[in-house]
């Protein structure tokens, strides 16, 4: 037995219970869970199975954990089984099964927390979008950071996952951005709705430079090539800020081709078929009252003019046309209204808007500087830029502080604390132990200490070895618990306090490798197998959050 299958050893143990009693086998779950009690002392393990079971069968709960507990006592590798109230099973491993964690942990490297919960799943991830009309800025930025650790969940939790971003290139703001470029170029102030920002004049000169027939020509025949060149040139700035955030689209889906290819009239067609559309005043609109929304929506207006609806509804229709199961949308915090026009698009389509879509809301991020407001860009004017938080904090830094927490709420980042080197700061504090540990293995390498091949588990018998190796056994439900709950701060979190921490105070009370003048023994060898797997435990979480696990700081 490992701790890994002891869940399937519990519910084992159920079987031979309900056999020897003549219980009725149905009642038993196809599968059960085990956790790791709040309180160590409590055990290694703790299972409520006998308070699920007990009423289904007629036996008083504690009666039925008593039942178990000594079943399980028979089970090879089990040290102790204790009764707690009213029928909570708390179960300690021997040291050897414990141990046999490290092991499994070097043999699958960099697969280990990757599980098969969402393995079939095709998952269209979409996050950022942002106009292609000014450069990232930090809003964007929480979603980049967010919604690229969410990839990486997701597809080690077995999902086959494709990153989507949308670029918003059919509506007025290109047109006014496209103005923008052309009275930059000429000397005049930017329109009264247009945009603002050093950004303007250096694409606006960049552009001139490019095709200098521009010069002193009129709006009519100039502003095509200032629509063109500017979002071609913006696009690209966009891109090249995302990559050297570490962050890659497989898709970058154009609204204009959207409109262009007939997507948006073939999804009103597909609508109608499914009895959804009707006609008043001239308008087309979509019953979407039906299926919970506030209010019908206008896909098309009296005047012929499709609406910024009718692309939602193309696009979704276009995703889920394209093969994906699930379509999941992360946006900001001013598109919380969209939550239920874009579920009742699902449902219209025919689609169960529980299961074919997801729309995830995240709240704004603010900037100080020893607890005062950064000012504002001098490049963009109103905004703080991702290159500009990247020049401030670096990469890791950034991706880890603002995928670090819920984005359920407000977020504020100081950039003095996330850039110091110091165990107050989450990041470094989890860096430095992958690098510390990699110390301690370079060590031992250089003196020739090896961990060899007769892994002996059961010398990692120390308070503290066990703690860590339990907290390391834990990692693959982590990913999957963050997986099912779109959550990827709840990997941050586990290396933070769980890991991170439970290492440290392993190495302050046991020592991996020997003084000098000391021989090698047996336990040396086995804490540098729980070493190597620690080191392995962070390396894989820090890449699911997109951050480098330096062997150096």
């Amino acid at each position: 037995m490992t701790p890994a299958n002891l869940a399937d050893t519990v519910l084992s143990a159920a079987r031979a219970v309900f056999e020897t009693r003549g219980l009725d086998p149905a009642a038993l779950p196809a599968t059960t869970a085990v956790e790791r009690p709040r309180n160590p002392e409590h055990g290694d393990y703790a299972s409520t199975l006998a308070l699920q079971l007990g009423k289904k069968v007629g036996v008083q709960p504690r009666e039925l954990a008593a039942a178990l507990a000594e079943e399980l006592g028979r089970r090879e590798g089990i040290k102790a089984v204790e009764i707690a109230g009213p029928g909570f099973l708390n179960i300690r491993l021997d040291a050897a099964v414990t141990g046999t964690i490290a092991r499994t942990v070097v043999e699958a490297g960099a697969a280990y927390g990757h599980n098969e919960q969402l393995t079939g799943q095709k998952i269209n991830l979409e996050f950022v979008s942002a106009n292609p009309t000014g450069p990232i800025h930090l809003g964007h930025t929480r979603w980049a950071a967010v919604g690229d650790s969410l990839r990486r969940v997701l597809t080690a939790a077995g999902a086959e996952v494709t990153s989507e971003y949308y670029i918003n290139d059919a509506g007025a703001q290109v047109d006014r951005f496209a103005r923008s470029l052309f009275a930059a170029a000429n000397g005049e102030p930017a329109p009264e709705d247009g945009y603002g920002g050093d950004y303007i004049g250096e694409i606006a000169q960049q552009i001139l430079s490019e095709n200098p027939e521009l010069a002193g020509r009129p709006a009519e025949t100039a502003l095509p090539v200032f629509w063109t060149s500017g979002y071609a040139l913006m696009l690209k700035e966009i891109r090249e800020s995302l990559e050297r955030f570490g962050v890659h689209f497989d898709v970058w889906f154009s609204e204009k081709e959207l409109h262009d290819g007939g997507a948006v009239e073939h999804a009103i067609e597909e609508l109608r078929k499914q009895g959804h559309i009707f006609e008043d005043g001239g308008a087309v609109w979509l019953r979407t009252t039906d299926f919970t929304d506030d209010k019908d929506r206008v896909l098309i207006r009296s005047n012929g003019e499709k609406t910024y609806f009718a692309a939602d509804a193309a696009y979704y229709i276009n995703k889920r046309e394209r093969g994906f199961d699930r379509c999941i949308y992360l946006l900001g915090a001013d598109h919380h209204g969209y939550i239920g026009r874009l579920k009742a698009i699902a449902a219209c389509a025919g689609d169960d808007p529980k299961q074919n879509i997801e729309i995830l809301i995240g709240q704004l991020v603010n900037l100080v500087r020893a607890g005062q407001p950064v000012r504002l860009s001098k490049r963009a004017g109103n905004i703080i830029t991702l290159d500009e938080l990247l020049e401030a904090v670096g990469k890791d830094a950034a991706r880890y502080s603002l995928a670090r927490s819920s984005t359920d709420s407000m977020l504020t980042l100081d950039i003095e604390e996330i850039t110091k080197h110091s165990s107050d700061n989450p990041v470094f504090y989890v860096q430095y132990a992958h690098a510390r540990i990699s110390s301690i293995l370079r060590v031992a390498q250089e003196r020739g200490i090896s961990k060899g091949e007769a892994y002996d588990p059961s010398l990692l018998s120390h308070e503290r070895e066990n703690n860590l190796l339990k907290t390391l056994g834990q990692f693959p439900a982590v990913v999957a618990t963050a997986a099912e709950l779109r959550e990827p701060h709840r990997i941050a979190v586990y290396l933070e306090e769980r890991v991170a921490t439970d290492w440290h105070r392993f190495y302050d009370a046991c020592q991996v490798v020997p003084k000098p003048e000391e021989p090698v023994e047996p336990v040396n060898q086995a804490r540098l197998w729980l070493a190597e797997a620690t080191r392995t435990v962070i390396a894989n979480g820090l890449d699911l959050l997109g951050v480098s696990a330096p062997e150096r700081m």
